[in-house]
């Protein structure tokens, strides 16, 4: 009896690489193990760490859309909760979600939700991805702010001088370097799809 499937065993091998799920979930991979290398990396400055982590929710809100962008997230904190040191210092375990940085750990969820939905709907508009980084960067803010200040119970200008203002440099500079490479790589992942 002859095989009535035109692809043979070893095309229809190399072919299932190229679905376009399976890519998806090989980004989520690859994103989550960089925010979980990436974020432990911190200049331990108190009460909050600067950490590495928000270039990479730049570079995923930007380059996957925004289901496969919070389930990076989702993973990250569920890796981090369960005890892996993943998030700044070191640290994991659901207690850190808990303190006095929790806000800015849960806050990365509608940051890159939201950057991911403005960027998606206005991908071929250079300027948003810096805007959709900043938007996103601000809801992150002021996540973590509003949790910072009902945790330490903190008034806003303290609050502000401890977890905004020392960090505005460097977002910024993570924003510039996440524009332009997430510019020039967006065409590439947008070929996945």
């Amino acid at each position: 009896m002859e095989n009535s499937n035109p692809i043979s065993p070893k095309t229809e091998k190399k072919s299932s690489w190229r679905h376009p799920a399976i890519q998806r979930m090989c980004f989520v991979g690859v994103f989550t193990a960089l925010l979980c290398v990436l974020s432990p990396l911190s200049i331990p400055i108190e009460p909050i760490s600067i950490t590495m982590a928000t270039l990479v929710l730049y570079f995923v809100g930007a380059l996957l859309d925004w289901k496969w962008s919070s389930l990076v997230v989702l993973l990250y904190l569920l890796l981090g909760s369960v005890g892996l040191p993943v998030f700044s210092k070191f640290q994991g375990g659901f207690q850190v979600i808990l303190g006095p940085s929790g806000g800015f750990l849960i806050g990365y969820l509608p940051c890159v939700i939201l950057e991911s939905l403005l960027i998606g709907f206005f991908k071929d508009k250079k300027w948003m991805y810096p805007i959709a980084m900043i938007i996103g960067t601000i809801v992150l803010y002021a996540i973590g702010v509003l949790w910072f200040m009902l945790y330490l119970g903190n008034g806003f200008g303290k609050a502000m001088a401890a977890c905004v203002i020392p960090f505005l440099p460097g977002d910024a500079l993570k924003i510039a370097v996440a524009s332009i490479f997430s510019l020039r790589l967006r065409p590439l992942f947008d070929k996945k799809r």
